[in-house]
C-alpha cells in the first residue's frame, strides 16, 4: 500500500482530505493573524497537516494515521476540555443572527475543528479503501503517534506561556 499509485482511491476521498487540511490550515492563519504570539506554534503545527495531505495522496497508512488521530485528539480537547468548539459556534450564531462576533479566535477554533471532521472520515475511509493488513495497521497508529508526540513537542517548546 506504501507504494500505491498516488491518484487510487475515490476522488471524494481526495476532494475531503484537501478540504479538512485546507479548512484547518485556514484556522491555524487567521489565529495566528488575530494573537502573534501563536504564530510559530502554529506554522510548525501546519507541517503536519502539509505531511497528512502529501502522505495520504500516495496513499500512506502513516499519513492517514497521523490524519486521523490528531483530529481526534484536537477535536477531543476542544469538544471535551476546552469547550472552545462550543464557544466558537456560539459566535457563528452571533455573527449570523447579530453581524458580529466578539471573539473571532474562537470561531476558529469552529472552522478548525469542522475540517477535522472532515479529515477524520475521509482518512478514515482512504485507509479502509486500500483494504488494510495488519502492517498498515501498525503504519496507520504509528503515524498517528509520531504526529501526537511532534504535536506534544511543538506545544510545550513554542507555546505561550
Amino acid at each position: 500500500m506504501d507504494q500505491a499509485h498516488p491518484v487510487a482511491g475515490s476522488l471524494w476521498v481526495r476532494v475531503s482530505i484537501l478540504v479538512g487540511v485546507g479548512l484547518f490550515l485556514l484556522a491555524l492563519a487567521v489565529s495566528a493573524a488575530i494573537i502573534p504570539q501563536l504564530r510559530l506554534l502554529h506554522v510548525l503545527q501546519a507541517l503536519i497537516y502539509v505531511a497528512v495531505l502529501s502522505l495520504t495522496r500516495r496513499n500512506s497508512p502513516w499519513g492517514f494515521g497521523a490524519g486521523t488521530i490528531v483530529a481526534i485528539a484536537w477535536n477531543s480537547l476542544s469538544l471535551f476540555i476546552t469547550h472552545l468548539f462550543q464557544a466558537g459556534a456560539g459566535q457563528i450564531w452571533l455573527l449570523l443572527h447579530g453581524g458580529h462576533v466578539t471573539r473571532p479566535d474562537t470561531v476558529m477554533v469552529t472552522i478548525g475543528g469542522i475540517g477535522h471532521f472532515i479529515l477524520i472520515v475521509a482518512c478514515i475511509a482512504g485507509f479502509l479503501e486500500q483494504r488494510p493488513t495488519a502492517k498498515n495497521w501498525i503504519k496507520f497508529f504509528a503515524g498517528g503517534f509520531l504526529a501526537l508526540a511532534y504535536m506534544a513537542l511543538i506545544i510545550a517548546t513554542t507555546a505561550p506561556r
